[in-house]
């Protein structure tokens, strides 16, 4: 069959691939989109062109907003559905909580990438097995204690004070960032950092994580013990500090901890727009941990999500996936909703690892986000997999050559 003959290629999204439509439905659904988005002159009875469209959503807040909307491809975060069948008005809740973007046949909106081990530099192995599921685990009892940890709440304020305290007695610099959230509110970043033992000028690489949690549908005051969403994340950034302190790194390391990440992204966009110019271009990789404990799939999997500026980043967590865990690998290059955007959007290369296909993790931004639903053992290979990297970023030049050699592909 010719290529004309079997019509525009589908749209993949992880192992699925959805065919592209031949027609858009209703001519006047079509219409009142198109009108609604303002892109379109067609009138009832005016024939549009099939198109799809990708949704990205935080938790199923899109799909809670409109449950009548056909899903053709549901990878949870990303949401495959038909341009014409969506209603007006549907851009209302873009930015914070979803958004809606046009697909061009044969888009890949999630990759699954084949598997590629390398040879990394000696040690490597050794340094991830320091990497301790009891500590990490510890840091999950005590980052949930609070009642909530909602930005602007004291249960937030002690947990940054905790976790501040913890990584200067690491031996870090650590900073309390303020930030505002909203029109009067008050909260802060904890950010710390540690300096390489090269000589200048020194390359910066950064892990970050937010620390906020929230309760959607009981408020400010509601438990909100943000297990998954984001303690798994935080206690991540603080377990891979500790093995990263006892390192004796060529280049520099900072960590945050972002407030104000439920309320719209507040701690990181503020803390990007005040990086001095010298030290945004010190910056080479950006890691973003945001929800990595839930299991949603049969095999342990993993979404590295980045943009095409840290298309090289995403390789290189592909392959110590491959290399150092059993993991199986996602990747986008649609970054939304999370603490790497902001660094995205000024053209730096960072990324989000996050728990794979996370459809059936209802639980988000409720009270019932609690350790038990928690996989420490998942978070535990995510972890390994960002610490291969960061700490090969982190090596003076010629180990990190030394270290990047191909070899076969994993079996893993």
């Amino acid at each position: 069959m010719s290529a004309s003959a079997a019509g525009p290629p589908g749209v993949r999204i992880g192992d699925e691939t959805v065919p592209w439509p031949t027609d858009d439905g209703p001519s006047g659904v079509v219409a009142r989109a198109d009108a609604a988005a303002g892109t379109g002159t067609a009138g009832p009875g005016t024939a549009s062109p099939a198109r799809l469209s990708l949704v990205q959503q935080v938790g199923r807040s899109f799909q809670g907003a409109y449950p009548d909307v056909r899903v053709l491809a549901d990878h949870g975060r990303h949401l495959v559905v038909r341009t014409g069948e969506l209603p007006p008005g549907v851009g209302e809740g873009e930015g914070l909580h979803w958004r809606v973007l046009p697909l061009e046949p044969g888009a890949v909106v999630v990759d699954r990438p084949a598997p590629q081990r390398r040879r990394w530099a000696p040690g490597a192995g050794e340094l991830l097995d320091t990497l301790s599921e009891r500590e990490y685990t510890d840091w999950l009892e005590r980052l949930t204690a609070p009642h909530t940890r909602h930005s602007l709440r004291a249960g937030f304020t002690e947990t940054a004070a905790t976790a501040a305290a913890a990584l200067a007695a690491l031996g870090y610099d650590v900073a309390h960032e303020e930030i505002t959230v909203g029109p009067v509110g008050r909260s802060e970043n904890v950010v710390a950092h540690r300096h390489g033992s090269g000589p200048a000028p020194r390359r910066l690489v950064v892990l970050a994580a937010h620390l906020d949690a929230v309760n959607h549908a009981d408020g400010p005051d509601g438990a909100a013990p943000g297990a998954d969403d984001n303690a798994s994340g935080a206690a991540g950034v603080l377990e891979t500090g500790r093995v990263l302190a006892a390192l004796d790194h060529h280049h520099d390391l900072r960590l945050i901890l972002f407030g104000g990440e439920e309320q719209g992204l507040h701690g990181s966009r503020q803390h990007v727009a005040a990086l001095a110019e010298p030290v945004r271009r010190r910056i080479t990789a950006v890691v973003n941990l945001d929800m990595v404990a839930r299991r949603n799939t049969a095999a342990p999997g993993v979404l590295i999500e980045g943009a095409p500026v840290s298309r090289a980043l995403v390789d290189d967590l592909v392959a110590a996936a491959a290399t150092w865990t059993d993991l199986t690998v996602s990747t986008s290059l649609n970054p939304f909703a999370s603490d790497h955007v902001p660094f995205i959007d000024a053209g730096l290369p960072a990324v989000l690892t996050i728990e794979d296909n996370d459809r059936v993790n209802t639980d988000v931004h409720t009270a019932g986000d609690v350790l038990a639903t928690l996989e420490p053992a998942l978070a535990l290979q995510i972890l390994r997999m960002n610490l291969a990297v960061l700490a090969e970023r982190l090596a003076d030049p010629g180990a990190a050559d030394r270290g990047a050699v191909r070899t076969e592909p994993s079996s893993r």
